[in-house]
């Protein structure tokens, strides 16, 4: 596998061939999986139970831009918290290589964690301080003096919209407020690359909409941010170029507008059913209008540039087949029809 050339340091992000396998589940652990997760199956806990263990990435190679808004969209699962755990220096890779800003994850760990800032997926503030106390704790790792620290703690919440709460404990902030403490956390030692895994999970749509706006702001400073999500929206809104994972595979990587000029084309109508709903596929993928028809368990999947006018003979023909529609979907060509042409499976 060809290497990083040390003077390629353009890219925030760069990984080459990024492998990760956990231990194997114990007895205990294969007893509560479900029975389609035996070897060679898919994990609920996000890859391939082999007799390695469980393959959380398999090979995946990744170039981001210095300054870029960078998504990663996949469903619970999908490898995105073990990337971001290797590109943040949590995770060993099993194998693989990965750099952050020219220096390499495992080699240069300590570098690293001066280049980065971290927002985890669950806020993890120290609940015994306050939350400029949490700042300047978190600055004091950096060597940042106690002055200084202060300084840019308070100008940092200032500049998030939580300046006043500046002397609260952290039980007293609302979701959104928390939110936005962890993320002045992690630019309080003025890291050159930003990591947000699941940001918004949570969060009520006001304080989504806030945290889109202050993560929109911290771009245009010329940040390079790198967010997980399963939110389509998010990642269509907020990022200038998206990578679609899932099952620890890299799917398709592109722009949010490319990616959904790749969905297949017409209108997504999924079909609930009380059966198997292989029989109604194949009269389906016959009638006007129908682009292609899918049978899933339980569900019927047809694309269609008709529409809603074609839910009408989906139904008659369900129903000749003695089969009962239960519930009726329609979506546009999006990043979630793309997911599920890939896969089969929804994102959330």
């Amino acid at each position: 596998m060809e290497g990083f050339a040390p003077e390629r340091i353009f890219h925030a992000i760069e990984t080459r061939g990024l492998r990760k396998v956990y231990p194997p589940p114990t007895p205990r652990r294969r007893r509560l999986l479900s029975p389609r997760a035996a070897p060679g199956s898919h994990a609920a806990p996000g890859g391939a139970v082999t007799a390695e263990g469980i393959v959380a990435l398999h090979g995946l190679d990744l170039e981001i831009r210095g300054g870029e808004f960078f998504g990663l969209l996949g469903p619970n699962g999908a490898g995105k918290t073990t990337t971001i755990g290797i590109l943040t220096t949590r995770v060993l890779p099993t194998s693989g290589q990965a750099r952050v800003a020219g220096a390499d994850v495992v080699a240069e760990a300590v570098r690293v964690r001066q280049l980065i800032g971290v927002v985890p997926q669950r806020p993890n503030p120290d609940r015994s301080l306050t939350a400029l106390e949490n700042l300047q704790y978190h600055a004091a790792y950096f060597g940042i003096s106690s002055s200084v620290a202060r300084a840019r703690a308070q100008e940092l919440l200032d500049r998030l919209g939580i300046g006043e709460r500046g002397a609260s404990k952290t039980d007293q902030l609302s979701g959104g407020q928390l939110q936005r403490l962890m993320i002045a956390r992690a630019l309080v030692h003025e890291p050159r690359v930003l990591f947000l895994d699941e940001p918004t999970v949570g969060l009520d749509p006001k304080a989504r909409l806030e945290l889109w706006d202050i993560l929109r702001d911290l771009h245009q400073q010329g940040r390079t941010i790198v967010m997980t999500t399963h939110y389509m929206e998010e990642a269509d809104q907020l990022c200038e170029r998206v990578a679609i994972v899932d099952r620890g595979q890299l799917l398709a990587l592109d722009t949010p507008s490319a990616l959904k000029a790749q969905a297949p084309g017409g209108t997504l109508i999924e079909l609930a059913l009380d059966g198997d709903s292989a029989a109604i596929a194949e009269k389906v993928r016959g009638l006007e209008g129908v682009l292609r028809a899918e049978a899933q368990p339980g569900v019927l999947r047809v694309f269609s540039d008709r529409g809603g006018r074609i839910i009408s003979p989906l139904i008659q023909l369900a129903e000749e087949e003695g089969r009962h529609v239960d519930n009726i979907g329609l979506q546009e060509p999006s990043l979630e029809t793309l997911f599920i042409s890939l896969t089969g499976r929804k994102l959330e």
